[in-house]
This record gives C-alpha cells, sequence and structure tokens, in this order.
C-alpha cells in the first residue's frame, strides 16, 4: 500500500471544529488567535483572526484584525483573507485590506494541510521581513474606514 492509499482526507467541517478547537485553545506566545465570527454559523465560513504586531518593527504593539472566510472548497483551497485594521504590507491591498494571493506565498502555493494558524502566523513573519517591517503605516484607530471612504466617494460620484 502506497502512502497516498493510505492517506485519509479529513472532512471540511470536521477540519473547521478542530481549528476551532485549536483557535480556542490559545496559539503559542498568544500574538496570534482566532476563532469564528458567529457561532451559529453552521458552516463554519467567517472567521475572526488577530495578530498583534512582532517587536523591533513598525507594527510593534499595534493590534491588528482580520476577516477570514472560508467557503465550501476550504481547505482545499485557501481561506479569503482580509485586513479589518489598516495596514501598509506589500502583499495587502491598501484599498481593500485584501490579502493578495499573488503577493503572499502561503495562499500562492496553498496546500491542503495549511491551516488558518499558519496563515495567521506567516502574515506576523511577513510583517518582521526587510520589505514590512520598517514600511509608513496609517494612524491607529484607522479600522474598516477604507470601505466606508470608498462608497462614501461612490455615493458622492452619483448624486
Amino acid at each position: 500500500m502506497t502512502s497516498e492509499e493510505s492517506r485519509v482526507v479529513v472532512p471540511r467541517n470536521f477540519r473547521l471544529l478542530e481549528e476551532l478547537e485549536r483557535g480556542e485553545k490559545g496559539i503559542g506566545d498568544g500574538t496570534v488567535s482566532y476563532g469564528m465570527d458567529d457561532a451559529d454559523d453552521i458552516y463554519m465560513c467567517s472567521w475572526t483572526g488577530t495578530i498583534i504586531g512582532p517587536q523591533n518593527t513598525v507594527h510593534e504593539g499595534r493590534i491588528y484584525q482580520l476577516k477570514l472566510s472560508c467557503d465550501k472548497d476550504y481547505p482545499d483551497k485557501p481561506p479569503t483573507v482580509r485586513f479589518q485594521t489598516r495596514i501598509n504590507m506589500t502583499c495587502v491591498n491598501q484599498e481593500t485590506g485584501m490579502v493578495e494571493p499573488g503577493l503572499f506565498p502561503m495562499l500562492a502555493n496553498w496546500q491542503r494541510e495549511y491551516t488558518m494558524e499558519d496563515i495567521l502566523m506567516s502574515l506576523k513573519k511577513e510583517m518582521s521581513s526587510p520589505q514590512n517591517r520598517k514600511l509608513h503605516q496609517p494612524p491607529e484607530g484607522s479600522d474598516d474606514q477604507r470601505m466606508e471612504q470608498k462608497d462614501l466617494a461612490q455615493r458622492c460620484a452619483i448624486l
């Protein structure tokens, strides 16, 4: 019997339940956490993540909120990841806060074994990378304003 034949594929909901349990227990040093947005979401699609910025970077001490969305193809395909908190990183779209899969290797080279925890830890590590560790950051407290400003601009254009 080859290793491919003996490989067991864990169903999506079981996998997400495992991730939920792990997220509720806390991860490592406590600078990364995640959980479900809505306990009544039976499809377990909408998740919230938090990253506390790494030391010795412009992100130090900042708290970043993210939304992760797992569609029906997760974990075969990666979740969509969006920063709620404004952040300046090379892999994040500045207007939408979306982590761009083509610019973030973990999403670009997604493997079924990867988890939401892996994504958050990798984003935290990316904050410490030479290209991101000293980038000027938006003022603190500017969460979710990117979408509100975009909607306002669209409404003004219509008027």
